[in-house]
């Protein structure tokens, strides 16, 4: 059937999701982390424990959406539009978490709907919140019921320097590491499927590229220090191909940063990015 605009509201099962020390080193160099990271990237250096990256909430988090009530769409048309995660306390090195999604949008933007989804994951070896996550879906060819087109405000950046900038090159490999966490689309890996999508190679996941992204909001606002790190949100614009550049800036807006993306092409590929503390 075609999308399902009464499907918003709509609660998904439960689902737990589990994970070790090993899984979230495994993120952490999959999203560039190094030598310079080694409380992110060992579990055994001197005077230093393991902490986990806060952007690994995208891999743990986001369980029990209710996909199969929101009607059918195109997967080929799809595309990651936006991506938020809230941490209410810091990630352990292992843990296992119960998720609660919910479909709390459906839109209508004419040439396509976007589907909005929500978790929210109880640690449960304490019994308390430990995260939510927040992502959109653009399905292509799926709009044109007459339903409300959404949201549509934008970020104003600041007409001055960044008060942070950091800059990664993504290794030409990398992709081959982050698909060890859990997306093993051929799309990032094998050149014969990215030409099939319109790519020269295969491109980066958004998520990596979120990754990276979130990395720089670390070390910039937060200090380096996760327990600073409270929400993060913002628009997937623009892939990015292994061997790009991306410079992450980031602005202080009063009790928030604004951040956005960009490749040394200069073109934007993350944008209308928000970080809270907390």
């Amino acid at each position: 059937m075609p999308i399902n605009p009464d499907a918003v509201g709509t609660v998904g099962t439960p689902t737990r999701r589990s994970w070790t020390s090993k899984d979230a080193l495994l993120y952490a160099v999959g999203v560039g982390a190094g030598t310079d990271e080694l409380e992110f990237t060992t579990e055994n250096t001197k005077d230093l424990p393991q902490r986990v990256l806060p952007s690994f909430a995208v891999i743990i988090g986001g369980g029990g959406a209710p996909m199969d009530k929101v009607g059918s769409f195109n997967p080929a048309m799809m595309v990651h539009g936006e991506q938020g995660i809230e941490l209410l306390g810091d990630i352990p090195p292992d843990g296992e978490i119960e998720s609660v999604g919910k479909c709390t949008g459906i839109w209508d933007k004419g040439s396509a709907a976007v589907l909005e989804f929500t978790s929210e994951s109880t640690d449960l070896a304490t019994g308390k919140p430990l995260l939510r996550t927040r992502m959109t879906l653009f399905c292509r060819g799926e709009g044109g019921w007459g339903g409300e087109r959404g949201p549509s405000e934008k970020i104003q950046f600041p007409d001055r320097a960044p008060d942070h900038q950091i800059s990664y090159t993504i290794r030409e490999d990398q992709a081959l590491t982050y698909r060890l966490s859990g997306d093993r689309n051929p799309l990032h890996s094998d050149p014969s499927f990215a030409a099939l999508g319109g790519f020269d190679t295969p491109i980066l996941h958004g998520l990596c590229s979120y990754g990276f992204t979130g990395r720089a909001l670390l070390h910039g606002p937060c200090g380096g220090d996760p327990s600073k790190f409270g929400a993060m949100n913002a628009r997937f614009s623009k892939p990015v191909i292994p061997g790009d550049t991306l410079t992450i800036s980031m602005w202080e807006d009063s009790d928030r940063f604004l951040f956005r993306t960009a490749n040394q092409h200069d073109d934007v590929v993350i944008d209308q990015g928000t970080l809270t503390l907390r």
